[in-house]
């Protein structure tokens, strides 16, 4: 079996898909509406999703015409300080910084040196791309700093070192102190060795999808299960297995994986190290039932033949 591309379920259905680093090559993008623009889609309609897209984008000296979409999309900045203008306002952005840009949303961008991000869009955008609207050219108003306390930057947020530390979440934050106020918003959820961090959910906005952080510490696993939704991984940091369907593949940082609606998944930390990737799903998790485990379906079968249920 390719060590890439997408494989199917055995009903015929997209069941994931796998892109390496090394495959990942970034073409010009947006001729006429844009300038130092290059992109390269890493998951869509085209490439078995049904929900969503996945695109690695990057912007050096140049820019993005203001525009908007009949989809919704966010982004997360791995490198650079490109500006978003948000409705005709600048922010600068930086590594970490996300952003969520509801449907309808009038945005532009800009980057004075080399800029690139991950953007994920849900649905999955047309492709003859008639779900965007160009309005004029970028703004060319001097941008702001990104200030996640602000509260007009509300579709905006920024993951700095150590938010993902829970030994340091366990301290009282002072009243002074110069972060996002302590809630729900700047939470981790954590188990098993693992720890989640939402970016971008309805907090930021978003009504269609979810954008979120996952740090695996050392022997960390999510055992064998599957969502009502499809799911992205973009690995950042350090190595771990996973298993989709059958199939296993170590992913590295650069790699890609997805997987669609009913493929059965799961990950492994292996080599006694920590591991970091951007996640995102769609359509947004329901409130129960996100996951269907494995394990615990076969333990009712097995209670079922114990009793002598046929």
């Amino acid at each position: 079996m390719s060590d890439t591309g997408t494989h199917e379920l055995a009903d015929g259905r997209p069941g994931y898909r796998l892109v390496r680093r090394e495959d990942v090559e970034l073409a010009p993008g947006l001729p006429g509406r844009s300038s130092g623009l290059s992109s390269c889609r890493l998951v869509d309609g085209t490439l078995g999703s049904t929900h969503m897209a996945l695109t690695l984008v990057s912007l050096e000296d140049g820019h993005v015409d203001e525009h908007l979409h009949s989809f919704e999309s966010s982004l997360y900045v791995l490198e650079g300080e490109p500006v978003l203008y948000l409705e005709g306002r600048g922010v600068t952005l930086e590594p970490g910084a996300c952003a969520a840009i509801p449907v309808g949303t009038p945005h532009a961008f800009r980057s004075a040196e080399r800029s690139l991000w991950i953007e994920m869009a849900a649905p999955r955008p047309r492709v003859d791309g008639s779900d965007t609207f160009f309005l004029g050219p970028a703004p060319d108003a001097e941008a702001v700093p990104l200030d996640a306390r602000d509260p007009r930057n509300h579709n905006l947020f920024l993951l700095r070192d150590g938010e993902m530390n829970l030994d340091l979440l366990k301290r009282g934050q002072a009243m002074g102190a110069p972060t996002v106020s302590g809630s729900m918003a700047t939470a981790v959820l954590a188990y098993s060795g693992i720890a989640v961090k939402m970016l971008v959910d309805q907090r930021l906005d978003a009504q269609l999808h979810t954008m979120f952080m996952v740090d695996y510490q050392p022997g960390a696993c999510a055992n064998p299960h599957d969502h009502p939704f499809e799911e992205s991984y973009y690995m950042l940091e350090g190595e771990v297995d996973v298993v989709a369907d059958g199939d296993r593949y170590t992913l590295r940082p650069g790699d890609v994986f997805w997987t669609g609606t009913g493929c059965v998944h799961a990950f492994y930390e292996t080599r006694a190290q920590p591991v970091r990737w951007l996640e995102t799903s769609a359509p947004g998790p329901p409130p129960r039932y996100s996951y269907r485990h494995e394990r615990d379906w076969a333990y009712l079968t097995e209670r079922l033949a114990g009793a002598g249920v046929p």
